[in-house]
């Protein structure tokens, strides 16, 4: 039974994460190997933790005291492979026998994560999403050699925490969210860089039309609404004219080029004056369109009605 967690990381992701299993009573450990990181690091969760005056982090830059005692260690450190694996060796010896290790990662096969590691077989991914405390989907993917009672504690772990996990049959690059995120990415770079129409026009058809509707039904159930014999004639009128595309958009190569990285710099296809005020205008946002939806599922009949 999971009740001790460790966080590894203390970027935006694993804060989140870290807040999130907190907030729900774990008690948690938050790893941080930067010293000079970690007065920030208490400062950005107690600025999250007001809600909850009860919601408890440790700081550790030593990873022994951080896992010694864990039932699950949730991996957040840099998408970088060999900072990943470099982390894995050293809790091979550290770890209880039973420990399950979950990484966050968006970039790599859990395969290839596996790979040589004495705890392969209690491996997992748990792909959250930013930011991790508010955003209700989680990517599970497990191994073959996965039990499946580990996998069942961590699906059941998610949906404790009040999170949707998703599990995925097989690994593929960018799991379910990210290729369907990438996919409208494309056509919306080839939209703009064809002169169909401005960056603010294409984002309002997304946050005005298909956001609305797909905050609440997804792709299946859109077209078992619209009828899939028009779904029919639509895909196969659209389709051929798509873009296909395999290589970066020109205009985020260009921004990129131009140092305009988006919030983080203060400009990208927008400019920002308070790019800590936006990020923040979005978490709350998000999170009142969570507690609506919740909501929502409330006030509507159940089945037996």
């Amino acid at each position: 039974m999971i009740q001790n967690i460790a966080v590894l990381g203390a970027g935006t992701m694993g804060i989140g994460i870290a807040h999130l299993f907190a907030n729900h009573g774990f008690a948690v450990s938050l790893y941080e190997p930067n010293d000079a990181l970690l007065p920030s690091t208490r400062e950005k969760l107690l600025s999250m933790e007001r809600a909850d005056e009860h919601c408890t982090v440790l700081l550790f830059s030593e990873l022994e005291k951080a896992v010694t005692d864990a039932d699950l260690i949730v991996e957040a450190v840099p998408e970088q492979l060999t900072i990943k694996r470099d982390v894995y060796g050293r809790l091979a010896r550290l770890i209880k026998e039973q420990t399950i290790v979950a990484s966050n990662t968006s970039t790599f096969a859990l395969e290839t994560l596996a790979e040589g590691q004495p705890f392969a077989n209690r491996m997992v991914i748990a792909h959250f999403f930013n930011p991790a405390h508010v955003i209700p989907l989680v990517e599970i993917l497990g191994l073959p050699a996965t039990s499946p009672a580990d996998m069942e504690e961590i699906v059941e772990l998610m949906r404790a925490c009040g999170k949707s996990p998703v599990i995925l049959k097989k690994d593929i690059p960018g799991f379910i969210a990210n290729r369907l995120q990438a996919a409208l990415m494309r056509e919306a770079c080839y939209l703009l860089e064809n002169g169909v129409a401005d960056i603010e026009q294409i984002d309002t058809a997304v946050k005005e039309g298909l956001g609305m509707r797909w905050a609440f039904k997804g792709p299946f159930e859109i077209a078992d609404l619209g009828g899939l014999d028009i779904w029919s004639k639509v895909t196969g009128h659209l389709f051929p004219k798509l873009s296909v595309s395999t290589v970066e958009p020109e205009s985020i190569l260009t921004k990129t080029a131009e140092d305009h990285l988006g919030i983080k710099s203060g400009k990208g296809y927008y400019s920002y004056e308070d790019p800590v005020g936006t990020a923040e205008e979005l978490q709350s946002n998000l999170q009142k369109l969570v507690s609506l939806k919740a909501k929502i599922r409330m006030d509507l009949p159940s089945d037996s009605e």
